[in-house]
């Protein structure tokens, strides 16, 4: 689905705007069976599981949810020490959305942005997680331990969102075409993954009052309190209990960047014990340039997991 129909892909999942303790979460819903929630990345929303979603609600129940400060959802006010925007924090909101909507267990998946909250779920919420997929990233405080020059100049965002306010909202507001523009066309995935509506949706996002604020706010938490919560895990031996999928661009800096560590698979087995993966060929948004490799993979992963867990409780 590549034209101007993409918008309607998600036509038959129902769109929901579900309060928690801290913000307003938007996220649709769809299919039947085992639960799974689908988290974007930047500067996605929910509309990157556009092609993905509909497959897996076959045989799930999906939610595709916007995060705080992205999309549809609402911006809390922050704080100095950016911790509404820790993925600890955007955690909370998905466990909250996920029990109001009557799923107390489930799996979850996320690419870039939301591979991140993803695995703070795993973390966080153990006995929550039946199934952890995780995709294009690893943990923060590996990616900034382990940055150079390749970092700060091909993921420019992780630098230039995290400095302090105002420039950086004041880049997103006022280019948020060409920030958009540069980020799908500059990381490995063909400018035709995203058609007109969805780029515009994109865009049109991140220029809702509000948001700029709260993207940047995502990205000085994880240069700080993300990487001091992993650190805490790392030092009192905290690990990812449930299953763990790893997938990433064959044609991205996780192919080749992390190979002393193992490559993705060796750094996420220093984070849990059942950690499976492959690498993807396509761009870093391989969810939206493969997404049916990208749905049979999170299916049989999750129906497996989906199976374990129901035999465990």
């Amino acid at each position: 689905m590549r034209s101007a129909t993409a918008l309607d892909a998600l036509r038959d999942f129902s769109a929901v705007e579900i309060p928690t303790e801290e913000a307003s979460i938007f996220a649709r819903v769809g299919g039947s069976g085992p639960p799974l929630l689908l988290l974007h990345g930047f500067p996605e929303t929910h509309l990157m599981w556009r092609d993905v979603a509909p497959q897996l609600a076959r045989e799930f129940s999906v939610v595709c949810a916007d995060l705080r400060g992205y999309g549809r959802s609402g911006c809390p006010p922050s704080d100095p020490h950016h911790e509404p925007y820790a993925k600890r924090a955007m955690a909370r909101d998905m466990v909250s959305i996920m029990a109001q909507l009557g799923f107390r267990h489930f799996s979850v998946a996320g690419h870039d942005r939301g591979g991140r909250v993803a695995y703070r779920l795993a973390l966080d919420h153990p006995d929550r997680i039946d199934g952890l997929a995780v995709m294009d990233i690893v943990p923060t405080e590996t990616a900034w331990a382990e940055a150079d020059d390749r970092l700060a100049l091909g993921y420019w965002p992780w630098s230039l969102l995290a400095q302090p306010e105002p420039l950086p909202e004041q880049v997103l507001v006022a280019a948020a075409e060409a920030v958009v523009n540069e980020a799908l066309g500059g990381w490995g995935s063909p400018a035709s993954v995203f058609p007109e509506p969805v780029r515009s949706a994109y865009t049109e996002a991140l220029q809702a009052p509000g948001h700029a604020h709260a993207v940047c706010e995502e990205y000085r938490a994880a240069a700080a309190l993300d990487r001091e919560h992993d650190r805490a895990d790392q030092s009192s031996g905290r690990r990812i209990g449930c299953s763990v999928l790893v997938l990433w661009s064959g044609k991205g800096p996780l192919a080749t960047w992390y190979a002393e560590l193992g490559g993705p698979l060796g750094v996420w087995r220093q984070w849990g014990d059942r950690v499976e993966g492959q690498a993807m060929d396509g761009g870093h948004f391989f969810p939206e340039e493969l997404p049916e490799q990208t749905a049979e993979l999170l299916s049989r992963f999750c129906a497996k997991t989906s199976n374990q867990a129901a035999a465990a409780h």
